[in-house]
Order: C-alpha cells, then structure tokens, then sequence
C-alpha cells in the first residue's frame, strides 16, 4: 500500500494531536530543581539520626544534611521543611521549618535544624515545629503505626524574606511558603521508626 506525501503529512499531524503535549514540547521537569542528602535516601527508611529523642522515642534528633541544584531563574530565597502527612492529628505534623535561607546556599549541613542556629546560613530563621520548638523535631510516630510518609522539602521562593510575625505556626509559616513557591523538590523516607 503507498501512501502519498500529502497523505503521510496528514498521518502525522493527526497522530501528533493524540499525543499528551508532554511528549510534544520539552518537559517541564526538564532542569526541574533536585534535592539530595547524605543522609536521607528518597523511599528509603530514615535512620536512628533523624528519630526524635522525647516523647518515648529514642533517636538523636539530628537534621539530615541537604544539598540542592537546578536553581529556577528568579529564586531569591529557600524555605526547607520535614512534614508528615500521616500523622494521626487531621492535619499532619511539622517537624521542621526553615525560612530565609539566602539565595546563594544551596545546602544544609547535618544538623542544621539545631535549637541554638549555629549551623544555618546568615539570615535564614527556624519556625516552631509541632513539637513546639524552633529546631529540628525528628520522626516520632505512634508504637506499632505503619510507615510515615516524612516528607523533607526545599522550596525556591520569589521573595528574599517571608513577611512572618515573631511566632507563627508551622502552618502559618506553609502557607506564606506556598504563595512564594516557584519550584520545589522532595524526598520521601517511609519510616516507623521510633
């Protein structure tokens, strides 16, 4: 069977409509900002280094090491939080929050998230976490509960300081995030360590 070039061009075109316009354009995860830690593997477990060490869990509570690339154009501050979706309040659970993390740092060394500061970037300012200090709060789920889905995320934001009171919430200090937010990337570590 021949098809003739006006018919072949016509195939084409068609067939192209078809196509979702991801496999027609470039992606837009194409450059998409990535985030990687030492101590974090994403879909892996946590370690005994990131579990809480209150509330009956036995941890070291020390903030994993970050480190970020693929920088959006127009980023001029990071915020970077720890969230768990799972647990069992109805809304979740802010383990870590940090907001004002100049533009020019693309990482956070282990330990960062500890009460005294010593280790964040000039600048950079930790939100209470729902534990109800400024710090890290490691994973500290319910005996014998299923994996919790920890959720470390950095954010590249449009604004080089979030205008926040002294003490917002956690939640507070999200939804500023969210409205400034250009890209973001995430790890997931499953995790019912205690």
């Amino acid at each position: 069977m021949s098809i003739s070039k006006n018919n072949l061009l016509l195939f084409i075109v068609l067939g192209c409509l078809s196509l979702p316009s991801s496999l027609l354009f470039a992606s837009d995860s194409e450059g998409k900002m990535t985030l990687t830690s030492t101590s974090v593997q994403d879909g892996k477990s946590l370690t005994k280094a990131q579990v809480f060490d209150k509330w009956g869990c036995t941890g070291e509570n020390v903030s994993p090491q970050l480190a970020w690339a693929n920088v959006p154009e127009g980023t001029k501050s990071f915020a970077v939080t720890m969230y768990d979706p799972d647990a069992p309040t109805g809304s979740g659970w802010w383990h870590w929050m940090v907001v004002n993390i100049p533009a020019k740092v693309v990482s956070l060394s282990a330990h960062a998230g500890n009460e005294t500061n010593e280790f964040l970037p000039e600048g950079a300012r930790q939100i209470a976490n729902d534990f109800g200090f400024k710090g890290f709060g490691g994973a500290c789920p319910p005996e014998k509960a299923k994996p919790h889905n920890y959720t470390i995320t950095v954010y590249a934001l449009d604004v080089e300081t979030l205008d926040l009171p002294e003490n917002p919430t956690a939640a507070y200090g999200g939804y500023f995030i969210h409205q400034h937010m250009i890209d973001k990337a995430e790890l997931i570590a499953p995790s019912s360590l205690r």
